[in-house]
């Protein structure tokens, strides 16, 4: 008998259901394996449009107008969407946000939903 005449017999394999029932309604998730995770957090003071020729024209002391005027909200975003709303503050010799407004549960899936 050589290597290539040996019986082989297979079966079927039986496995166990691996479904996983639902958390019950109201628990809170359990969190704590993410809550170490750094995420970048962004302040958006204001969007401005250049054509190329105006980004190119650009020098120290240039000054790009924004689409917001003083006093207005800024916008604070983690991971790229909009999370909140705050103010710019001063902490000592550095700036902070105020947090004034979060953006609710329900528009910050949204927008995650656009993004697919």
């Amino acid at each position: 008998m050589n290597d290539h005449d040996t019986d082989v017999s297979l079966e079927p394999a039986e496995l166990p259901n691996l479904t996983a029932d639902p958390p019950p309604p109201g628990r809170r998730r359990n969190l704590d394996l993410i809550l170490d995770i750094p995420v970048p957090v962004t302040v958006e003071l204001g969007q401005a449009r250049l054509k190329v020729e105006d980004l190119l024209g650009l020098y120290a002391g240039a000054v790009i107008p924004l689409d917001r005027r003083a006093g207005d909200p800024v916008d604070v975003l983690v991971n790229g969407k909009l999370i909140a709303r705050g103010e710019v503050v001063v902490i000592d010799d550095t700036f902070g946000i105020r947090i004034s407004s979060i953006t609710a549960p329900a528009q910050r899936i949204r927008s995650l939903e656009d993004t697919r």
